[in-house]
């Protein structure tokens, strides 16, 4: 059975904002090397990454079902931020927009009664909650530290370990 119209619709939509959520996290990491922080400028590289994989994952399910994927031009990203906590504030307040996004699109998988995307796009519900939930905890540890000092020094050698793992092959 081919992909219904205005599930198509929305699934081309979350992967242009995938790709979108790519660059910004690509901005904040070339940000991060800028002021000397490589190891939050891998910490966003590796988000970068993980947001490329995504609309990876979807296009191919797009294609998979009989859709076309329609790429649309990528908006600017913001370049400059007021330090590390507004970075990761800002992140957290991404990542709960593509919530609601990714919301929306099971919202007209259900209305299509379309049951392969709905489930399908669990993988996404499921994948948010954890970005959400990790983003938050950075947040409180940075206010915990000051954003400064030998703690942020840690958090900055810490994420110089992060490596991609690519999880939508699983």
């Amino acid at each position: 059975m081919a992909l219904n119209k205005n599930v198509e619709k929305i699934l081309n939509e979350q992967i242009n904002a995938e790709f979108w959520s790519a660059y910004f996290y690509l901005s904040m990491s070339n940000y991060f090397n800028t002021n000397g922080m490589s190891g939050f400028s891998n910490w966003m590289k590796v988000q970068f990454e993980e947001e490329t994989s995504h609309a990876m994952k979807m296009l191919d399910f797009v294609n998979e079902r009989g859709g076309r994927v329609i790429l649309e031009p990528i908006a600017e990203v913001p370049s400059e931020w007021d330090g590390v906590l507004n970075i990761y504030e800002e992140t957290l307040k991404h990542e709960e927009k593509v919530t609601s996004l990714i919301n929306e699109c099971v919202n007209v998988a259900i209305a299509e009664k379309d049951h392969a995307t709905v489930n399908f796009l669990q993988w996404f519900v499921d994948e948010q909650v954890e970005e959400e939930a990790g983003v938050g905890e950075i947040i409180d540890q940075l206010k915990m530290i000051g954003c400064q000092g030998n703690g942020l020094y840690m958090m900055d050698k810490e994420f110089r370990s992060r490596v991609f793992i690519d999880t939508t092959k699983a």
